[in-house]
């Protein structure tokens, strides 16, 4: 086995921003605005999917009478303004992102989140830090499909079976594992279960990814196992 994946591929909403908050605080304004019903299970229902099918959830069960391409759109409003005035990095996050890249391991970004969401978060990043970008309006099928990470994998010339994946949601590590990716899971607002082939750790601060990898997929010393 190699010293180190070949690349490794990140999640963005609760891996490296914390930016559920900011989903959930628009998603009760949007139940205000339009006189629905929302509550934190809902929300919590929400992590990891893509946005359309969040929409489509929306639409049910806040009871608000909306398209869910109408939904996405308010949504991105509200959290886009959010993102824009405060970046919320997860703790040890950009440390090793930068620090990959110091290293030479290409990165790529794989979010369920539009373009127009990911761009302000790539602003307050070094530039090139991401080899590839794949969003959730560039593909046809959203996690916990493959196609976002095979995709990913593609893009950068790599088998995704050689690409380490961080995850922080059961549906993202469900996507990352369906296409072949050896999955770091970071939890963070919902419980992942502990699987075979799932690394586990508390925070990315001090992470060393060649750790990581050398237990081909095992949890490693100090790491802790989802709920």
């Amino acid at each position: 086995m190699t010293s180190g994946p070949a690349a490794v591929l990140w999640d963005m909403d609760g891996t490296l921003v914390d930016t559920e908050p900011y989903w959930i605080a628009t998603e009760y304004e949007l139940a205000e605005r339009f006189g629905g019903v929302w509550s934190h299970e809902h929300a919590m229902n929400l992590v990891g999917n893509d946005l359309l099918s969040s929409g489509r959830y929306i639409r049910e069960h806040m009871g608000i009478d909306l398209a869910p391409e109408v939904i996405v759109e308010l949504l991105l409003d509200g959290v886009v303004a959010r993102v824009e005035q405060e970046v919320p990095w997860r703790p040890g996050a950009v440390e090793l992102l930068t620090g990959l890249g110091a290293a030479g391991v290409p990165c790529a970004l794989v979010t369920m989140s539009y373009q127009r969401f990911v761009d302000p978060v790539l602003a307050a990043l070094p530039d090139g830090v991401f080899d590839v970008v794949v969003t959730g309006d560039a593909v046809a099928n959203g996690k916990p499909h493959p196609e976002p990470y095979l995709t990913a994998a593609r893009l950068l010339g790599v088998d995704a079976d050689q690409c380490l994946a961080i995850e922080d949601s059961d549906t993202g590590t469900r996507s990352a594992e369906s296409a072949g990716c050896h999955v770091l899971v970071v939890p963070h607002h919902v419980p992942v279960p502990a699987a075979p082939g799932r690394a586990f750790v508390e925070t990315l601060a001090g992470v060393d990814v060649s750790a990581v990898w050398a237990e081909s997929g095992r949890p490693v010393v100090g790491t802790t196992r989802g709920d």
